[in-house]
């Protein structure tokens, strides 16, 4: 899909449409982001409680964080099509992020881990509406030369949000209880809860001021174009998008191994939730400022071996999280970590959208979306499962799966026929 061009100026060489986008979901990033550090110490806490017939909290934890994940995976196809067959994307970014304020909100009355987990599940639904209209909208601003550097700027801006969050709610939970006028008190966790679901309506207001459907967007009633395999040559492949949503999914579960087992961290490093906060935040750091660089070398260079290469750095910087025995060590291979996956991130998604059909980028660009949520979620629970066999075992599991990543990305993803990039 190479012919749509944006007509709404640019900025710093990014549409301005794609910034604005940007910065509206960044504020909401913020909040979804605390949830990565507060629901595990939440579970592990005295305010919920229920019978969990044996299994440890760890994975208590893992099943909270992970539902989020595998319900928005599978609502995310739909959520795309109606999209799709709706030409609008606006409304269901809107949408989404409403019902995921309120559910922020909703989080402090939950006082049994059933209820964290239908929570998680009605968050998940409500996310995969904001995120593949999201996504959407900035390939249909995007054409084949400017999509890499596009994609790069959408993911940094909400990985900005999404690393700060956890710094905030680690800072919030440290000082809480908090005393409010007339004799309340406030928790730490209540205060956390709060402050995410006003950066959920905060990027409601910013969508609805900021961000516009593309012009070229219309209805469509084409049918459903999603494959594994691509019969279009000479035997058989798998199809291009399909093979890119394994290889994502891969990345994101190497990623996401160490939030599901933050108390085995704190103990093994013998540090305190602020310097865990940290160690999240210095891949998510890295994630962000790699990643308009890498999406613009790909716009020039070709996506595939970007891709290739950052398979191949997930290897030792996974493995390595699994042995090291001090704070600053496990800061510094984070960061590499996120380098790596940098190089995999924004080329992944625009070599998706340059294979794209006119008028299913909801749909289609599903496939990456859900391979991440399923990514983060399969992560979660492997670390949260595999913990108690040893500490290393999940980060070992999860460098043998990025080999097997790159293998699959170099023997089956082809490069998007060039296309000239729009004046």
């Amino acid at each position: 899909m190479d012919d749509r061009t944006s007509s709404g100026g640019q900025l710093f060489g990014v549409d301005r449409r794609v910034l604005a986008l940007a910065l509206a979901r960044m504020a909401d990033a913020v909040g979804n982001s605390f949830l990565i550090i507060v629901l595990p110490l939440y579970v592990a806490s005295e305010a919920v409680g229920g019978r969990i017939f044996g299994v440890p909290a760890s994975m208590v934890a893992g099943v909270v964080l992970a539902l989020f994940g595998i319900a928005s995976s599978i609502a995310q196809p739909l959520a795309g099509r109606l999209s799709d067959r709706a030409g609008r994307r606006k409304v269901f970014v809107i949408g989404g992020l409403v019902v995921l304020g309120a559910i922020n909100l909703a989080f402090a009355a939950a006082t049994a881990y059933w209820h964290l987990f239908v929570l998680r599940v009605v968050q998940g639904l409500a996310a995969a509406f904001t995120i593949t209209a999201s996504l959407a909208i900035v390939n249909e601003l995007s054409d084949a030369g400017s999509r890499g550097g596009n994609m790069g700027v959408y993911n940094s801006f909400r990985l900005i949000g999404f690393g700060a969050g956890p710094l905030l709610a680690s800072v919030l939970l440290e000082m809480g209880p908090f005393a409010m006028p007339g004799g309340a008190e406030v928790t730490g966790f209540e205060a956390t809860f709060a402050v995410a679901a006003a950066t959920a309506f905060l990027g409601t207001g910013l969508v609805g001021v900021l961000v516009q459907d593309p012009e070229g967007t219309a209805p469509t009633e084409r049918r459903l174009a999603l494959r594994v395999w691509d019969r279009s040559g000479s035997g058989w492949r798998l199809d291009t998008i399909f093979a890119l949503g394994v290889a994502t999914l891969i990345m994101a579960s190497c990623m996401a191994l160490l939030s599901a087992i933050e108390p085995e961290v704190n103990a093994r490093l013998g540090q305190g939730p602020f310097l865990f906060a940290v160690e999240f935040v210095a891949l998510i750091a890295a994630l962000a400022a790699l990643q308009p660089v890498v999406g613009r070398a790909s716009d020039r260079m070709g996506r595939k071996w970007f891709i290739v290469l950052g398979l191949m750095g997930l290897v030792p910087t996974t493995l390595l999280q699994g042995v090291v025995e001090a704070p600053w060590q496990m800061i510094v291979v984070r960061m590499l970590q996120g380098g790596a996956g940098a190089l995999v991130f924004a080329p992944a998604l625009a070599l998706a959208g340059d294979h794209t059909e006119q008028g299913q980028s909801g749909a289609q660009l599903a496939v990456l979306t859900v391979a991440f949520g399923l990514g983060i979620s399969s992560g979660q629970l492997m670390a949260g499962f595999f913990v108690s066999f040893g500490f290393i075992v999940p980060f070992g599991i999860g460098s043998l799966l990025a080999v097997g990543a790159a293998v699959l990305v170099g023997t089956q993803v082809d490069e998007a026929e060039p296309a000239p990039s729009a004046a």
